[in-house]
């Protein structure tokens, strides 16, 4: 799948996509995804496992990450160009968000 139809699929992202992609600055597997998303977010979003499996699923068959390596009955996770491309794509639109939203905060005070 070419780069500007994976943009279309998954920019904007759910909030459980961006968390694991941003949790794959090392390679790591589902549970070590699931702790590290709480750990990140002060435990305001705790994933669940159903979740973060359908999710890696999902992104390994489009290609946004592979298996690092598969240790006894723990899948390691990495992404791929392809992913680092997708979460970049999505962490300048959260800029343009943010700074959007500072921008006009005041208005609605």
């Amino acid at each position: 799948m070419d780069i500007q139809k994976m943009l279309k699929k998954y920019v904007p992202m759910t909030e459980t996509a961006f968390y694991i992609l941003l949790s794959l600055t090392e390679p790591r597997h589902g549970y070590g995804i699931v702790k590290h998303v709480e750990e990140i977010t002060t435990g305001r979003l705790r994933l669940g496992s159903g979740t973060v499996y359908g999710t890696l699923t999902k992104m390994q068959k489009d290609g946004v990450i592979v298996v690092f390596a598969d240790e006894q009955r723990k899948i390691v996770y990495e992404i791929t160009d392809t992913g680092k491309q997708l979460i970049h794509e999505e962490i300048r639109r959260l800029k343009e968000l943010h700074q959007n939203a500072l921008t006009f905060e005041e208005d609605f005070q």
